[in-house]
C-alpha cells in the first residue's frame, strides 16, 4: 500500500524511466524483495493506464528520501584571499591600483614599517620587500605579474646618405662664418661686402642673431657668409657657426686686441677643425696697432704667415671699405686650396641656422644645403619636426626656385618650429616622415625614462644608507627596546601624510620666456642655467618659445604668479589689455642684456628688507636715581651725550661691557625738570626706560635709526 501510494505520488516522464527505477530500488528486507517481481509487474501494466500524464521523475523523489535520511552539516568555506599580481618594481600608485586600494591604504601599511614613509612619493618605485608586505599587512596574498616581452622596435630614423661617387661632385662656393669679439665690426665688414645697413638697424648696436647671406664678389664667385653675434650671450650661435662653415675669418679689432669672445671663437674653429683668417679691423684708427694684435695671438697658438704660420692676416678698415676685396679673395684661394665640391644630385641634406615664427608664413627656418638640390615639394625633416616645402625665399625675401649646395635659404612649410643646429634630411614621403618622428620621439621617451630610473635608484641607494646608520644605533638594543625607539624616531611621520603635507613659504620666480628666434631663446636659457641664488630666491622657467606674446602666455603666468620676458618680440593691444586686467607683468627688450638686468631687478625685488641701523647719538650713564611713581620705584640714568644727539622718538639700546642688555623705546627723556625731544652734544639729561633694568656707571645709551634697505640677487650672469 505504501509503494502504490508513492508511485500515485510520482510524475515520470515516462514509463521506461519509471520501470527502471522500480527495477533499481535498494531493497532493504526481505519482504521488499518477495514484493520486487510482483510490484514491476504490476507497476508496469498500472504505468500503461495512463500514469504518465505526471511530470515528476520517480529518482527525483527517491534521492530527496535519502537525503533527508542522511543529512551532513554543510562545511565552513574558507576565506579566499585576493591575490594581486606584483612586478619585482612597482611605484605606490601602481601597487594601489593593483590592490584595488587608494594610494593614503599603502601609506598606512607602510606607516608602522621600517622605511623612511617621509621620502616616499607616489611615483617613486618601492622594492620587493616593501610591496609584498603591504600586500601581507592587508590581507591579500601576492602572485607574480606574466613579464611581457617587449618586441625591439625597428629603427626607422633617417640618415644621411654614403657617400657620393666622386665623379658626381662638382665645385661649390664655400661657406664662410664670420666670428670675433662683440663690437669688433663683424656686422659693418658685411655690410661693406653686400652694400648694407643691417649694423645699423640691430639693437644696441651688436649682432644678435645668426645671418645667412650670398655674396657676390666683382670676380664672379659665390661666397656664402655666416654673421655671428659676438656677445657673450650667444656662445652656443657660435658654435653652431663653426660647425657647418669652410672657413672662419676671425676679426679682431686693432684698437681693442684680443678679448675674451676673440678667444672663444678661436677654440670654436680649432674643435670643428677649420682653417682661420684673421682680418685686423678698425686700422683707420690713429690707434690702432695690428703689430700688437698679431703678437696677442700667438698666445693662442694663431700664428700669421709673417710669423711662419699658415694663417693669412689682412689688415682692413670695414666702415671705409679699405682691403676687403683682398680680404675676400684670400677667402676664394684658401677654398679653391680645400677643393670644396658637393653631389647636387640625390635627396637633400642640410643644417638649420637659424628658426623663427612669421605672421604670414608660418614656421620658418634659415638652412644651409649641404647636399642635393632643393625645390618645392620635397618632404624635409629636421629633429621632431617635418615639412613639406611650400616656398623658399633668399636673404633678400625674393622668392626662390631651386637651392643647390652652400646656398643659404628661407624654408617655408613646417609644420612645427625645429631647433637651429638640426640636421635636414628628405625623406620620400609624408608617410615615412611621420615615421621618423615617431622613432625619434621614441627614443627620446626611452631615454628619458633611463635617466629617470638611473636618479630613482640614487634615491634609494640614499635612503638605504641612511636607514642604515639609523639601525646602526639601535643594534645594542633588545628587541623590545628597539620597537619602542624606532617608534618614537618615527611618531612624527604619522602625524601628517605625504598628501597633506604643506611646501615651505620659500621665494621664487616663475617667467615666461618669448624670443624672435629659435637660437634667441637658446642664449637666455644657457644664460638662466648659470643661476645659482637658489638659496635667496628660486628662479623657475614655466615655458619658453618662439614668437609674439600671446593670450596662453598671459594665462599661464597668471596660474604661476609669474612675469613674462619677450625678447625682440612684440605683445598686441589685446593682450597687454589682458595681461593689465589680470595684473601681469609683460617686459619686452631688444638687447638680451638689458632683459638680463631687468630679470635681475625682478629676482631683487622679490628678497625681502635688510634692516640697517644708524647710529644718531651716543651717551654715557654718570649718575644713578630712582623716582617714585605711584608706588613703583622707577630707575633713573643721568647722562651725558658724548656724539650725536638723543632723539626721545627713537629706538634705543642699552650696552654694558660690550653686550646688548636691552632694546627699546625710552617712557621719559628730560633735561633739567623739563621733558625734551632732543638732547643734543654735550648737554646732560635724565631718562628711563620702557623695561624695569638697573643701570650701572659706566653703561653706554646708543640712540638709533632703522632703515630698509633692498637686497640684491647675489646671481652674476657673468657680463
Amino acid at each position: 500500500m505504501m509503494i502504490r501510494r508513492l508511485l500515485f505520488r510520482l510524475k515520470p516522464a515516462t514509463w521506461k524511466q519509471c520501470l527502471h527505477e522500480i527495477h533499481t530500488l535498494r531493497w532493504r528486507d526481505t519482504h521488499d524483495l518477495q514484493l520486487h517481481s510482483s510490484l514491476f509487474t504490476w507497476g508496469q501494466s498500472w504505468l500503461l493506464g495512463g500514469i504518465n500524464k505526471f511530470n515528476l521523475p520517480l529518482n527525483r523523489l527517491l534521492a530527496t528520501k535519502r537525503q533527508d535520511k542522511c543529512k551532513i552539516a554543510p562545511k565552513k568555506q574558507k576565506q579566499v584571499k585576493k591575490e594581486v599580481e606584483i612586478k619585482q618594481k612597482m611605484t605606490v600608485t601602481e601597487l594601489a591600483e593593483a590592490m584595488d586600494k587608494d594610494v593614503d591604504h599603502v601609506y598606512e601599511a607602510l606607516l608602522h614599517t621600517n622605511i623612511d614613509i617621509d621620502s616616499i612619493e607616489q611615483d617613486m618605485l618601492l622594492d620587493e620587500k616593501w610591496i609584498k608586505e603591504v600586500i601581507k599587512k592587508s590581507g591579500m596574498k601576492f602572485k607574480w605579474a606574466k613579464l611581457a616581452e617587449e618586441k625591439v622596435k625597428e629603427n626607422k630614423d633617417a640618415v644621411r646618405r654614403p657617400p657620393s661617387d666622386p665623379a658626381m661632385l662638382v665645385p661649390r662656393s664655400p661657406v664662410v662664418t664670420i666670428m670675433g669679439h662683440v663690437d669688433h665690426g663683424k656686422t659693418t665688414l658685411l655690410d661693406s661686402l653686400r652694400k648694407t645697413q643691417v649694423a645699423s638697424m640691430e639693437a644696441g648696436g651688436i649682432t644678435q642673431h645668426i645671418g645667412a647671406f650670398l655674396v657676390h664678389l666683382p670676380s664672379g664667385e659665390k661666397i656664402t657668409f655666416l654673421d655671428t653675434p659676438g656677445h657673450a650671450a650667444f656662445s652656443a650661435m657660435r658654435a653652431r657657426g663653426a660647425n657647418v662653415t669652410d672657413i672662419v675669418i676671425l676679426v679682431v679689432a686693432a684698437d681693442d686686441g684680443v678679448m675674451e669672445q676673440t678667444v672663444e671663437s678661436i677654440q670654436h674653429a680649432k674643435n670643428a677643425n677649420v682653417p682661420i683668417i684673421l682680418a685686423v679691423n678698425k686700422c683707420d684708427k690713429p690707434e690702432s696697432n695690428h703689430e700688437k694684435v698679431k703678437k696677442e695671438l700667438l698666445a693662442y697658438d694663431v700664428i700669421c704667415e709673417e710669423y711662419g704660420g699658415d694663417v693669412q692676416s689682412i689688415n682692413i678698415s670695414a666702415l671705409k671699405g679699405d682691403n676687403l676685396m683682398a680680404l675676400a679673395e684670400a677667402a676664394v684661394a684658401l677654398s679653391e686650396m680645400l677643393e670644396l665640391k658637393a653631389d647636387c644630385t640625390g635627396p637633400v641634406e642640410g643644417v638649420v641656422i637659424e628658426c623663427r615664427n612669421d605672421k604670414g608664413k608660418g614656421p620658418v627656418t634659415t638652412a644651409i644645403i649641404q647636399r642635393g638640390t632643393l625645390t618645392k615639394g620635397c618632404i624635409l625633416v629636421a629633429g621632431k619636426s617635418w615639412a613639406k616645402v611650400r616656398l623658399m625665399f633668399d636673404e633678400n625675401n625674393k622668392p626662390m626656385k631651386v637651392a643647390g649646395p652652400s646656398t643659404p635659404v628661407e624654408i617655408v612649410g613646417w609644420k612645427e618650429l625645429p631647433s637651429a643646429g638640426d640636421e635636414i634630411l628628405e625623406v620620400e614621403s609624408e608617410q615615412r616622415a611621420r615615421e621618423v618622428l615617431d622613432w625619434r620621439k621614441y627614443v627620446e621617451t626611452q631615454e628619458k625614462l633611463k635617466q629617470d630610473l638611473e636618479v630613482i635608484e640614487a634615491k634609494q641607494k640614499e635612503h638605504q644608507e641612511m636607514y642604515k646608520k639609523e639601525r646602526e644605533s639601535f643594534t645594542s638594543m633588545s628587541w623590545r627596546r628597539r620597537k619602542s625607539a624606532m617608534y618614537k624616531a618615527n611618531k612624527h611621520l604619522m602625524a601628517t601624510r605625504p598628501k597633506e603635507r604643506t611646501e615651505t613659504d620659500e621665494l621664487s620666480l616663475p617667467i615666461i620666456i618669448k624670443g624672435d628666434v629659435d637660437g634667441s631663446v637658446e642664449a637666455i636659457l644657457n644664460i638662466l642655467d648659470s643661476y645659482d641664488a637658489d638659496e635667496q630666491c628660486k628662479l623657475k622657467v614655466i615655458h619658453f618659445g618662439v614668437g609674439d606674446i600671446s593670450e596662453n602666455d598671459i594665462v599661464s603666468a597668471e596660474i604661476f604668479s609669474g612675469l613674462v620676458f619677450g625678447f625682440n618680440v612684440n605683445a598686441s593691444k589685446e593682450v597687454q589689455q589682458m595681461a593689465t586686467k589680470k595684473g601681469i607683468k609683460i617686459k619686452l627688450h631688444k638687447v638680451i642684456y638689458k632683459l638680463i638686468d631687468d630679470l635681475k631687478d625682478e629676482l631683487s625685488d622679490k628678497l625681502p628688507p635688510d634692516l640697517e641701523e644708524s647710529i644718531i647719538g651716543e651717551a654715557s650713564v654718570l649718575a644713578l636715581f630712582h623716582v617714585t611713581i605711584g608706588k613703583t620705584k622707577v630707575p633713573i640714568a643721568g647722562c651725558r651725550v658724548q656724539k650725536g644727539q638723543l632723539h626721545r622718538k627713537m629706538k634705543f639700546k642699552l650696552i654694558r661691557d660690550g653686550n646688548i642688555l636691552w632694546n627699546g623705546f625710552l617712557t621719559s627723556l628730560k633735561h633739567l625738570k623739563d621733558d625734551v625731544p632732543v638732547v643734543k652734544t654735550g648737554m646732560e639729561c635724565g631718562l628711563s626706560l620702557d623695561k624695569d633694568l638697573n643701570f650701572e656707571l659706566g653703561d653706554e645709551i646708543i640712540c638709533y635709526e632703522e632703515k630698509q634697505i633692498q637686497q640684491k640677487i647675489s646671481w652674476d650672469p657673468g657680463f
